[in-house]
């Protein structure tokens, strides 16, 4: 498979956030060759698009709970705690293999009508989970959640996913599918437990995602112990592998620091922080000290969508007005944190980014929107805050994943969507009716 790209502007999302002109996109095999500008470009013999946009990469979210689609819009006014226990907990408690494996289905297509082409997914009933990413087209990292509630055994959860990592390895031959451990939080597992988690990740050289200081509330023993959960989780031996701290709201400015040592990436959700009015995150200290942050949705019951690109532009403006300062998250830090910085958090260097021997998983946004009459050829600042403050996501076309288009003309090339909506209803009606 041989594909180039060829648009008016082409965002790498390299460090610097680079702005390219009439710029190509080159994907060999599944892999980008060649990212620069056209004339400059090698000779090519494959297809060759010209598109009349943007090109990006794929956006990355680094915590999700997607299969809540079948739980969409439940306990959308109740604070966290009891969002979960009155509403959540019992519903999942309800919801079958098949079930999740549904509304997996109609969350990944959701994400990549979106532009978002990898999700880093909690949850349960990985196989059918993982199956229905597989048939969408995208990516995902899963990590089975682990909890200690009646019902679950967390020991149980934690070996079931060790030994698919033993059976199949960490991650798919092509990129699609990595696995990882989901320690749920330290209110619902012990210090003890966390650390028996953690053992196992680092021998398999995994990630685990934990969900850590969302509200205030959550916590309050854990931090009456140890001082705060980050604080916890190193006394627990946690730190130290790959770790990916969930929503991170209410952190100190040491547990910043720690954060900074210990290499923890942070999956920031704005849109899901203030709907369940958990705070906001302390996003600018945290990319100053040199913490890797990504964008997250959260669960599509709690946010209560997964636009990625949202959740980019609620992350400038809620760090603009909780330091009351207009420049201190841009629209290329915004844009950053949405692909290269969620690779990052995630431990990632094959997505995230378009640069020679990433995957080729490529975003196109069509020029033709109020939000880009301005022109094209605007100067680079413009152009970037008329993407993450104007357009956002409601002009993404196409999306291909490894070089294959799995969106095209805004559609789901592989999926029935109004299937999949039909699918999440039958379910959603028959948890109701329970």
């Amino acid at each position: 498979m041989s594909l180039r790209l060829h648009a008016p502007v082409v965002l790498p999302c390299d460090p610097s956030c680079s702005v390219l002109r009439d710029a190509v996109v080159d994907v060999v095999d599944g892999r980008i060759t060649y990212v620069g500008g056209a004339a400059d470009a090698p000779a090519f013999d494959g297809e060759v698009r010209s598109l009349s946009g943007i090109l990006l990469p794929g956006l990355v979210n680094t915590h999700a709970h997607s299969p809540m689609t079948v739980l969409r819009g439940l306990g959308s006014d109740l604070p966290l705690l009891r969002w979960l226990q009155e509403q959540m907990w019992p519903n999942e408690a309800r919801m079958t293999a098949a079930d999740v494996g549904t509304g997996m289905l109609l969350g990944a297509v959701e994400m990549l009508r979106h532009g978002v082409t990898t999700s880093a997914e909690m949850y349960f009933h990985g196989p059918e989970l993982v199956s229905s990413v597989r048939a969408a087209g995208s990516r995902v990292v899963f990590g089975g959640a682990i909890l200690d509630v009646p019902g679950m055994s967390w020991r149980s959860l934690t070996d079931e996913i060790s030994t698919w990592i033993d059976a199949d390895g960490l991650v798919s031959a092509d990129g699609r599918i990595e696995l990882a451990y989901g320690p749920h939080s330290a209110y619902t597992l012990s210090a003890a437990q966390l650390t028996a988690v953690a053992v196992e990740a680092r021998a398999r050289g995994a990630l685990l995602m934990v969900h850590v200081a969302e509200s205030p509330f959550e916590d309050e023993a854990q931090r009456a112990e140890y001082g705060s959960v980050p604080a916890l989780l190193k006394a627990s031996d946690v730190l130290g592998g790959r770790v990916l701290s969930a929503h991170s709201v209410h952190l100190s400015d040491d547990d910043i620091a720690l954060y900074a040592s210990f290499g923890v990436g942070v999956a920031h959700c704005p849109g899901s922080n203030a709907k369940l009015a958990s705070g906001i995150a302390r996003v600018p200290e945290m990319l100053a000290a040199g913490v890797s942050v990504g964008l997250g949705t959260d669960g599509p019951a709690s946010n209560d969508d997964l636009d990625l690109f949202e959740e980019a532009r609620l992350a400038g403006l809620f760090a603009r007005v909780s330091k009351m300062d207009a420049t201190v998250l841009g629209a290329a830090q915004a844009l950053l944190m949405a692909t290269r910085g969620g690779a990052s958090a995630l431990g990632r260097t094959d997505i995230g980014s378009l640069e020679a021997g990433r995957w080729g998983d490529v975003v196109h946004i069509a020029a033709d929107d109020p939000a880009f009459a301005t022109g094209l050829d605007a100067p680079d600042a413009q152009l970037l805050a008329n993407l993450v403050w104007g357009s956002g996501s409601r002009r993404v076309t196409d999306v291909w994943v490894g070089g294959e288009h799995v969106v095209a003309g805004g559609e789901s090339t592989r999926v029935d969507r109004r299937e999949a909506q039909a699918g999440v209803n039958a379910v959603a009606g028959r948890l109701r009716s329970a």
